[in-house]
């Protein structure tokens, strides 16, 4: 059993006020808390170990750098991945994503090609594959969802053709918590010989991932999703695969020899990382996935669960609350809408009294469509969320609901 009253203290964030009330973060799917493992190593590296990595002969130089490459080790057992150069750094999901649009889809697409893209991507899962479509000539094609939300694997199944050279989609929905069948549609995708991106940035931190498992061709996440700082993610890509594809950036780093006449680039992963990186935050990346191991992802899924189930039954209960996206398998996400309250309106109401939600489209216009809803207020637990905040949240829309 998790110690919650334990965890909580891992958490500065949680011991905040807001307005005079204690501090419910009930925003977790923007970005999560960070732990003090994380706070404290930034805080080291900042204090005592600061120079530049993979350039340098000196103490400190050698030190990061050894530091810095521990990281994408522990990622690459995290998820699961073959080689350690296939983990890629990146500044984030979105950057992850752009560098596979851009690079794999500048040299592998072609006009008539096809991308299939779920309608319940995040905008940073559509917008690079219009850009690279519009330059290459290749179409972006949606593949449907139900009332549920859930995809229609059999409308998927129909879309698939020789001419998809590509299949990108979220592993748990940001908007609606949908946990898709990715293994599925990864098997069906290379069927016809497509490729597969995952937008791993939701499921990261809740379950357990393992891309060799998986089959998927890349997978894509930020470390502020998993507890960890800013500006700073992870590609996943399959070694013979990133080998094909062009250095998205040049500058340093991702060179082998540079002259006037012809540069010769570097070989995996430093290919794809140009210029200074992210030091600090990438060698403090390392205890996200240390304090996950920790607590292990079976117990974080299961606490997780609970808190689903709980805030879903009371809400439900609410009068005139709709609860948008309802899948077969879902995260601790809760998309709604209150008869009579813009979600906006909500929001403020309830940081008011100390609650902390998102909302808004969530990125995720095409999806808002679907529904028939152009904003919806979300609530996204973590294992370190309270029974007793989920009931102080009820009170507080209950109050909301009144006074609007």
């Amino acid at each position: 059993m998790m110690d919650i009253t334990q965890v909580r203290k891992d958490f500065p964030l949680l011991s905040t006020q807001v307005h005079g009330k204690d501090l419910i973060y009930f925003d977790n799917a923007a970005s999560t808390p960070k732990c003090l493992p994380v706070i404290e190593r930034l805080d080291r590296h900042y204090r005592y170990e600061t120079a530049n990595i993979h350039r340098g002969v000196h103490f400190l130089s050698e030190q990061g750098t050894a530091f810095y490459e521990e990281t994408r080790k522990e990622i690459q057992k995290f998820i699961h991945a073959k080689h350690d150069h296939e983990v890629l750094f990146t500044k984030g999901t979105t950057e992850s994503i752009n560098l596979v649009a851009q690079s794999f889809g500048s040299k592998f697409f072609k006009a008539g090609d096809q991308i299939l893209l779920s309608t319940m991507e995040h905008h940073s899962n559509i917008v690079p594959w219009q850009m690279i479509a519009e330059r290459t000539g290749a179409q972006v094609i949606e593949i449907p969802i139900d009332d549920q939300g859930d995809i229609l694997l059999s409308e998927y199944e129909k879309l698939l053709n020789p001419k998809v050279k590509m299949v990108s989609v979220v592993h748990i929905s940001n908007a609606l918590g949908t946990i898709n069948p990715i293994k599925k549609m990864i098997e069906l995708a290379h069927q016809v010989g497509a490729k597969f991106l995952v937008d791993g940035a939701q499921s990261i931190a809740h379950i357990a991932v393992d891309v060799q498992d998986l089959d998927c061709d890349f997978f894509a996440f930020s470390a502020h999703k998993i507890f960890g700082p800013t500006g700073i993610g992870v590609l996943y890509g399959k070694e013979e695969i990133l080998n094909q594809m062009p250095p998205y950036q040049g500058g340093g780093d991702m060179i082998d020899q540079v002259s006037f006449e012809k540069t010769t680039y570097n070989t995996l992963p430093h290919k794809f990382e140009a210029g200074t990186p992210a030091i600090a935050e990438g060698i403090a990346f390392i205890e996200c996935f240390r304090y996950v191991n920790k607590l292990g992802l079976k117990a974080i899924e299961g606490r997780e669960a609970e808190l689903l189930s709980y805030a879903t039954k009371k809400m439900k209960a609410l009068p005139g609350l709709r609860i948008i996206g309802e899948a077969k398998k879902k995260s601790a996400v809760i998309s709604f809408v209150l008869e009579g309250a813009h979600p906006h309106d909500l929001g403020l109401l309830l940081d008011r009294q100390g609650i902390a939600i998102r909302t808004g489209h969530h990125c995720t216009q095409p999806l808002m469509k679907r529904f028939g809803v152009t904003a919806t207020a979300r609530a996204s637990f973590c294992f370190y969320n309270t029974e007793n905040e989920i009931d102080l949240f009820i009170e507080a829309l209950k109050k909301a609901q009144e006074l609007l």
